[in-house]
C-alpha cells in the first residue's frame, strides 16, 4: 500500500476517546500517563494541550493564562482557531487512542464536540483509580501551594513555557495491573510542576448577585411574560448549579418553552463568562391568566 493510500485510509479509521474526571486539584494530570499506559491511549487532551509521545503537539496551555477565567476559557476551547488547530492535529497525527481530562462528564464531552470527536465511550472517575488519601493530599497541596503539574518533561515545558515553570519530578511506578500486558514491572515517567499566575493571585470568581442577575436577563430574553420568583445557585469545583422557580403565563407549550430556556441560559453565560453551568433546572410554580386590555369608551 502507498504512503498516500495508508495514510487516507488510516484517517477513516475512527477514533477511540477516553476521559478521566476529577474535581481540579485532585491528580488528573499526575495519573494520566498510567491510564495512558493501561489502555494503550496514544494522546491526552489536558487543559487546552494536545500531547502525544511525551510531546506538546499542538494548543496552549490553560496554566498560561493570569487570570482563572481565562484559564476556563481555554481548558474548555472557547476561541475557534484553538480548537481547530487541536482538531486539525488530532487528525494529522492519526491518533487511535485519546483520553480527554476534566472536572466533570459534562466538561469532556464539550469538549470532545468542540473538537470534533466522538464522545467518550469509556468515563474513569478519579476515584476509580487513586485512594481517598491520595487525593486528599493532592488537593492539599493544590491550595497550600497552588502549583499544578503538566504531563510532560520538563524540557518540553521550559522550552514551551518558561515563565511558569517550576520543578520537574521523575516517579517510577510498579506494575500493580497498570500497565499492559508484556510491560515490565515498572515504568519511570517525568512529569513538570508548573505555578500559573492565576494561582498566585487567587481564584476569580463570579458573585452569586452577578450570575442572578446574567439569568434574570436570560430569561427575560426568552419570555419577559414569565416571572421567576425564586433563584438557587450552588457552585463547587466543576461548576454552577441553578434552580430557578417561574410563573408562566396560560397556553405557553410548557417543554418547548422550559427546554429552550435551559439552553439559552447555559449557552450564554458559558460564552459570556467562560465559567461551566453543570445544571439548570426549572420549576414551573404557577400558571398565571394573561391580562386582557381593558377596552376604552
Amino acid at each position: 500500500m502507498s504512503n498516500y493510500l495508508e495514510e487516507l485510509f488510516n484517517s477513516f479509521k475512527p477514533v477511540t476517546v477516553f476521559a478521566l474526571v476529577g474535581e481540579s486539584g485532585t491528580g488528573k494530570s499526575f495519573r494520566s500517563k498510567l491510564l495512558a499506559e493501561k489502555y494503550g491511549i496514544d494522546a491526552l487532551i489536558d487543559d487546552g494541550l494536545l500531547i502525544q509521545n511525551d510531546k506538546i503537539l499542538a494548543g496552549h496551555s490553560a496554566k498560561r493564562e493570569k487570570t482563572y477565567m481565562g484559564a476556563v476559557r481555554v481548558a474548555l476551547f472557547d476561541d475557534k482557531e484553538h480548537r481547530d488547530q487541536v482538531a486539525k492535529a488530532w487528525k494529522k497525527a492519526h491518533i487511535k487512542k485519546l483520553l480527554i481530562l476534566g472536572t466533570s462528564e459534562k466538561m469532556v464531552m464539550k469538549i470532545a464536540t468542540r473538537l470534533q470527536l466522538p464522545q467518550p465511550q469509556k468515563i474513569i472517575h478519579i476515584e476509580e483509580i487513586a485512594s481517598r488519601e491520595e487525593i486528599e493530599k493532592a488537593i492539599k497541596s493544590r491550595q497550600i501551594e497552588g502549583k499544578h503539574v503538566i504531563p510532560v518533561p520538563s524540557i518540553e515545558i521550559q522550552k514551551n513555557y518558561p515563565q511558569i515553570f517550576s520543578n520537574s519530578i521523575k516517579l517510577f511506578f510498579r506494575n500493580k495491573g497498570l500497565f499492559r500486558k508484556g510491560k515490565t514491572d515498572g515504568r519511570m515517567f517525568e512529569k513538570s510542576i508548573v505555578q500559573p499566575e492565576f494561582s498566585k493571585k487567587g481564584r476569580i470568581e463570579i458573585s452569586e448577585a452577578a450570575l442572578t442577575q446574567m439569568i434574570m436577563h436570560c430569561v427575560n430574553e426568552c419570555d419577559s411574560a414569565v416571572k421567576v420568583k425564586k433563584m438557587i445557585i450552588k457552585t463547587n469545583s466543576r461548576g454552577y448549579k441553578v434552580t430557578i422557580m417561574i410563573d408562566v403565563p396560560f397556553g405557553t407549550q410548557l417543554t418547548g418553552k422550559v427546554h429552550k430556556m435551559q439552553k439559552y441560559i447555559i449557552d450564554k453565560i458559558e460564552g459570556y463568562t467562560g465559567i461551566l453551568i453543570e445544571e439548570v433546572s426549572i420549576i414551573i410554580d404557577k400558571i398565571t391568566k394573561v391580562e386582557q386590555p381593558k377596552e376604552t369608551k
